[in-house]
């Protein structure tokens, strides 16, 4: 596993997942081995290859922070195959579990843009910028843009 991950980080994918393929094999149960399969597909553009691998990793235990990137990955690769729904049942499911993680808050909302559900979208994206976000200007305003983000369609006269 060492050897694959360290071919990813200097930029060897393509052997990365061929001896990522071989470990699966010897251990197809393993979660943390489908889950850097499913990642080092992801990391080639084959997304829908890496579908299954994030979907077992996660079925087979995954815990911690590689949980959370195997759900982020799982929503974020549906979302780009068009799987919308089922993309936003995944993300919805790990803003639930991992809520202080701003980038699952910020691909939720991208599948949200997707279902037009645009409302919920900009007030996710925004309530997450003013939390996270260390810009002087964006915390000199972090009290209206909370407050405001649910209310884009209000009018006051």
């Amino acid at each position: 596993m060492e050897q694959a991950l360290e071919l990813r980080k200097e930029g060897k994918l393509k052997e990365s997942n061929e001896r990522l393929l071989s470990l699966v094999k010897e251990f197809p149960d393993d979660p943390q081995v489908n889950y850097q399969v499913a990642w080092s597909f992801d990391v080639l553009g084959l997304e829908e290859k890496a579908i299954s691998f994030y979907e077992k990793a996660i079925k087979l235990g995954l815990d911690g922070e590689d949980l959370e990137g195997a759900i982020l990955g799982l929503g974020s690769t549906y979302r780009t195959l068009g799987l919308y729904e089922k993309s936003s049942e995944v993300l919805i499911k790990g803003v639930q579990l991992f809520p202080e993680n701003q980038a699952l808050k910020a691909f939720f909302a991208m599948t949200l843009y997707n279902l037009n559900r645009h409302q919920e979208a900009m007030e996710l994206l925004l309530k997450g910028l003013a939390m996270s976000s260390k810009d002087k200007n964006i915390q000199q305003y972090k009290r209206a843009i909370e407050f405001y983000a649910d209310k884009l369609d209000d009018v006051w006269n």
